[in-house]
């Protein structure tokens, strides 16, 4: 067997060595060690007309057993897809559990997702069963469905069937459709599955060209989920039961590994949140949790920061001047570690009690333990904001081809901008390194995927001969090997002249001389100087979470101080705002005067009228910035920084 496969019905060789000598396990197998242990805690609890309701360990996997024989009874075929379109659910876990069971495969698509860009996943993946939540998604399907010939039928979970259609049930429906299918048809299918076959599909976001589905295996899911996560510090439930809150998009691979399957290794009980979640909800759901543990994207953090920011404009002089006072005294005893004096402990330990706790307790976070980021690089102004709370973030670093996380932080793991280490098992070797240390990130291990199902030539390039899985990111180790991720090579802008520069450094550094800005983009490619897009903080609009032209408390603030009345976005931008414009390019030179050199300098800058978001297709579902979606929609724009 080789190392890779594009076929669903691949097999590969598993990565064990000395370093990781564990038996790989299937996924029924992981369930059912865990159901000896922990069959009667809660597993998950969803609120339903104002009350948690809760389900044991033993009900989860007695409902996941109902839902594949129903799978059975609709005809999935071994290693076709059952496609679940929605926000995160028991029914969303059960289904993805029970598709898994019955020896299909589990594919997630984002409930942001056009019905085309449906299309491509359901087809490529040869979805038998699709699980819907909602009418919307519902809609989505029937303008695909008669282009779909594997498609066999179609469940809804929450809402209640407007108009019939052949092969579409409810949820209450599909669960009696299996009465018939005995335990020994179901218990044959489980017994033949291998844990170096597929299970799961988890399409990457396709920023170039169409999205790619990432094979995982059985043992990719199982390996992961026991030894990934506990590295990160996650406790098994004979230790602690910990709690989470799940409500990133499950069709990602870090939501899908932290939320559902290590849920199930090691008996943690998952919260669902509301479907508004990032629309503001989130906090509400936390301070009813109080989770131990808590994952975010970096966005959702800085959402966190920016909101506390505005909250705090907006507070009176000493509610102001409390808060400076005891975040510079929590930042700085973050920053000198164990050499801080026992007088400054002291203070730092009063400042906690006084102000620090009441805020964690107001954001929902005071029981938790582990705060992680993932799926993007943080930048350090979002690090230091939350140390000046007293919250570490602890960051993880892998891909979709890496089940999820490939290094991690943790409480027994951590190193200030870094994204941790591999656990036991996982490698991490740099490649093509220049003088400086950085080379390109390479991975070995067993949470290296199986293969791009269908995409023979695009798995082919993404492995050298030896195995090792190459990212396309640029990163360094330290002496220790905690490994510290410096850009993408794509992202990388190679101007005019031949010169190499990372865009992320300049960015950072833009955003945090200037509050007002929310994203900058540096433009350069084959470019004989660097220019830069700037978008200013904008307040969401409630509803659809899109930037309106109403600034933050944050960025009116920074137009008193610089002197202008504006308080929106198209005032600044329509009318050039004299003091606003001076005020960015003063931030833009102090950024240039420590510059590496020239060529890193920012020469022209341009302010866009709207900031950036999902919708306007700047963004992708976890907030990563589509550089080549910008360059394409702001074409003009571009082309007016380099007119002789």
């Amino acid at each position: 067997e080789s190392l890779w496969t594009s076929f669903a019905d691949g097999r590969v060789r598993l990565r064990i060595d000395n370093s990781c000598p564990q038996t790989p396990i299937t996924v029924h197998q992981m369930f059912k060690e865990s159901l000896e242990k922990y069959g009667s805690l809660n597993a998950l609890a969803c609120k339903r007309n104002g009350k948690w309701e809760k389900i044991t360990f033993s009900e989860y996997y007695c409902l996941s057993r109902k839902v594949a024989k129903s799978f059975l009874k609709l005809g999935l075929e071994r290693f076709h897809s059952v496609a679940i379109l929605g926000f995160n659910s028991p029914e969303w876990f059960i289904s993805a559990v029970g598709a898994v069971f019955a020896g299909g495969i589990v594919t997630g698509i984002y409930a942001t997702n056009s019905p085309e860009a449906c299309y491509y996943m359901v087809h490529d993946s040869k979805t038998d069963i699709m699980v819907v939540e909602n009418q919307k998604q519902l809609d989505k399907v029937m303008q695909i469905w008669d282009r779909l010939p594997h498609l066999k039928a179609v469940v809804l979970y929450k809402d209640s069937i407007a108009e019939r259609h052949p092969n579409l049930y409810t949820m209450e429906e599909f669960l009696e459709l299996g009465g018939d299918v005995s335990d020994s048809t179901l218990d044959d299918i489980i017994n033949s599955q291998k844990p170096n076959q597929c299970c799961v599909l988890i399409y990457t976001s396709g920023t170039t060209g169409k999205p790619k589905g990432a094979m995982l295996s059985h043992d990719n899911i199982t390996w992961t989920s026991a030894h990934c996560s506990r590295a990160g510090g996650m406790q098994p439930a004979e230790v602690q039961q910990e709690s989470i809150v799940s409500y990133l998009p499950l069709s990602h691979v870090a939501a899908q590994m932290y939320d559902l399957w290590t849920g199930i290794k090691w008996g943690e009980q998952v919260y669902f949140a509301e479907p508004d979640a990032l629309k503001g909800s989130l906090i509400n759901t936390l301070k009813e949790v109080q989770p131990t543990s808590h994952m975010g994207v970096p966005r959702v953090w800085e959402k966190i920061m920016e909101k506390l920011q505005d909250a705090s404009a907006q507070s009176g002089f000493m509610k102001k001047k409390m808060l400076s006072w005891a975040m510079s005294l929590s930042l700085e005893r973050h920053l000198m570690g164990s050499n801080s004096s026992g007088l400054q402990q002291l203070w730092t330990r009063l400042a906690d009690y006084l102000v620090l706790a009441k805020i964690r307790n107001a954001l929902g976070l005071s029981s938790c333990q582990k705060h992680f980021c993932g799926a993007a690089p943080l930048n350090r102004e979002t690090l230091d904001f939350f140390l000046g709370l007293n919250i570490t973030l602890y960051e993880a670093y892998g891909m979709s081809e890496t089940t999820g996380p490939h290094c991690l932080s943790g409480p027994c793991v951590y190193r200030q901008h870094s994204c941790g280490k591999p656990p036991p098992g996982c490698r991490v070797k740099l490649v093509d390194k220049d003088a400086e240390g950085n080379g390109e990130i390479c991975f070995w291990g067993r949470t290296v995927f199986m293969g791009y199902l269908n995409m023979e030539d695009r798995t082919k390039e993404t492995f050298d001969e030896e195995g090792w899985l190459h990212s396309g990111d640029l990163g360094k180790l330290d002496k220790d090997g905690f490994l510290y991720v410096t850009g993408r090579i794509k992202d990388l802008i190679i101007t005019a002249g031949g010169e190499n520069v990372p865009p992320i450094p300049i960015e950072d550094a833009v955003k945090k001389e200037l509050p007002i800005v929310s994203n900058a983009m540096v433009i350069g490619d084959k470019k004989k100087f660097l220019s830069m897009f700037l978008t200013l903080k904008s307040v969401l609009d409630p509803d659809t979470s899109d930037p309106t032209d109403i600034l933050t408390e944050q960025a009116r603030d920074f137009c008193q101080r610089s002197g202008s009345k504006a308080t929106r976005v198209s005032e600044i931008v329509a009318t050039r705002d004299q003091a606003i414009y001076r005020a960015i390019q003063e931030g833009i030179d102090r950024v240039n005067s420590t510059a590496t050199n020239r060529v890193h300098c920012i020469h022209k800058w341009i302010v866009l009228p709207r900031d950036f978001s999902i919708a306007g297709g700047e963004l992708g579902p976890t907030m990563k910035l589509k550089r080549l979606a910008v360059l394409e929609k702001y074409r003009n724009e571009v082309d007016s920084f380099y007119k002789e």
